[in-house]
C-alpha cells in the first residue's frame, strides 16, 4: 500500500514558473518508478514525465525544455519543476507510483492565466 500527496499547485501567471512536490509514505519509495500525469477538463489524461528507480527521466514533448522531473529517496519525494508556464498547461497533475501495483495521488491544480 502507497499513499501519495502531491502539492505545490495554484495560480500563476504565463512564463511563470512553479515546482510541484509529491510525498509518498507506506512503501520502500527507492523502488517505484515514479510519474507525473496531467488532465485538463475535456482532455484524456496525459503524461508528462516520468523518473525510474536509476534517475533515467523522460519528458513529453510537448513541457521538453520546460519540465524537469526529479526525486529525493531520502525524503521519499518526486518534483516536477514547471518554468516558462503557458495557459496550455492548466490542468490538474497527478502523482503517480509504479511497480508491481501502480497507485495514484488525488491531483493539485496547477492554473497559467493573466
Amino acid at each position: 500500500q502507497v499513499q501519495l500527496v502531491e502539492s505545490g499547485g495554484g495560480l500563476v501567471q504565463p512564463g511563470g514558473s512553479l515546482r510541484l512536490s509529491c510525498a509518498a509514505s507506506g512503501a520502500v519509495f527507492s523502488i517505484y518508478t515514479m510519474r507525473w500525469f496531467r488532465q485538463a477538463p475535456g482532455n484524456q489524461r496525459e503524461l508528462v514525465a516520468t523518473i525510474t528507480t536509476g534517475g533515467s527521466t523522460y519528458c513529453a514533448d510537448s513541457v521538453k525544455g520546460r519540465f524537469t522531473i526529479s526525486r529525493d529517496n531520502a525524503k521519499n519525494t518526486v518534483y516536477l519543476q514547471m518554468n516558462s508556464l503557458k495557459p496550455e498547461d492548466t490542468a490538474v497533475y497527478y502523482c503517480n507510483a509504479h511497480r508491481i501495483s501502480t497507485y495514484w495521488g488525488q491531483g493539485t491544480q496547477v492554473t497559467v492565466s493573466s
